[in-house]
């Protein structure tokens, strides 16, 4: 039986050093930013994904009970960021095929803020609006907006995406800040994950539509959830267009449980344009003793030219 102790032996060192990998992991991309003053005349844009909610499921995960949890805990850290423009994803109230009349999230959060108001929002059958750009109102107004799929029919609404995954799409909106200077653009995204293929044909899209507003001179934001770290190809198509990257520490996504286990895929990438005067900060913390949801909110601050 001596073959078998050292079998399990092996086993459990096995199953230590996973252990241990993994907490040297959550360790290294952990650690809680607590958002600091912003800078005068600075502007605050973030990104949060906060994760639909499935209005068919009474109970469970992202069910209805589940948002009933976990709305307050939300609202506290979109309060906590404090941001002037925040982009979400994920924002949607998911009952089946493409019905978008009911947005739990979006109300709620609006009735809780009534110095914000939403942009990159329509009637659901002709303006998807499960990725909304909260800006506030005594900052800016805004200009205009618009939406395009990360497929081959990208003015099809709700179309699927290059390889016939789930659609996927990108939000925007142009504001002009209410104390006058430039108008600036903010483009939301949100990368289907599990393909790079489909990733990168979406990024190269983007920096296609960006192209035309760069090249004009306008400040450009893009952020959002892009299911990739720095430095990998999507990432670097939107670099190559004119974009560069706040460097994000550690995690931004972990898993509702506070699992950091690998870097960054939440980023927040500008025209070089725009001066970063604080962060990026990444807000790693419960409220009310709860996690809002399986991603961390994302912010910086900067300066229009």
């Amino acid at each position: 039986m001596g073959w078998m102790r050292r079998s399990l032996n092996v086993v459990g060192l096995f199953g230590l050093g996973v252990s241990l990998l993994a907490c040297a992991l959550h360790m290294s991309n952990s650690g809680t930013a607590s958002p600091v003053t912003k800078p005068e005349g600075a502007l605050r844009i973030a990104s949060y994904n906060v994760h639909y909610i499935l209005l068919g499921q009474a109970s469970g995960a992202w069910s209805v009970d589940d948002w009933d949890r976990r709305k307050a805990p939300l609202d506290d850290a979109f309060k906590a960021v404090g941001a002037d423009v925040i982009a979400f994803q994920e924002m949607e109230s998911f009952a089946r095929g493409d019905n978008g009349s009911v947005n739990l999230t979006l109300d709620y959060v609006l009735a809780q803020n009534p110095d914000y108001a939403a942009a990159a929002v329509g009637d659901y059958r002709v303006f998807p609006s499960t990725q909304p750009i909260l800006y506030r109102k005594a900052a800016m107004r805004l200009m205009d907006q618009g939406w395009f799929f990360f497929s081959d029919t990208p003015d099809v609404i709700y179309s699927r995406t290059f390889n016939g995954s789930f659609p996927a799409f990108a939000s925007w909106a142009k504001f002009a800040p209410q104390t006058g200077g430039p108008e600036f653009y903010v483009y939301n995204v949100h990368f289907e994950y599990k393909s790079r293929a489909n990733r990168s044909r979406s990024a190269q899209l983007v920096r296609a539509r960006m192209a035309p507003v760069i090249a004009a001179g306008a400040p450009v934001f893009l952020v959002g959830d892009l299911n990739n770290r720095a430095g990998a190809g999507p990432v670097a198509h939107l670099e190559e267009g004119g974009l560069r990257f706040a460097p994000v520490a550690g995690s931004t996504y972990h898993f509702n449980r506070g699992l950091s286990l690998f870097g960054a895929i939440d980023h927040l990438g500008s025209t070089a344009n725009l001066k970063r005067a604080a962060g990026p900060y990444v807000l790693r913390q419960k409220f009310r003793g709860e996690w809002p949801t399986d991603h961390y909110p994302v912010f910086a601050d900067y300066l229009l030219p």
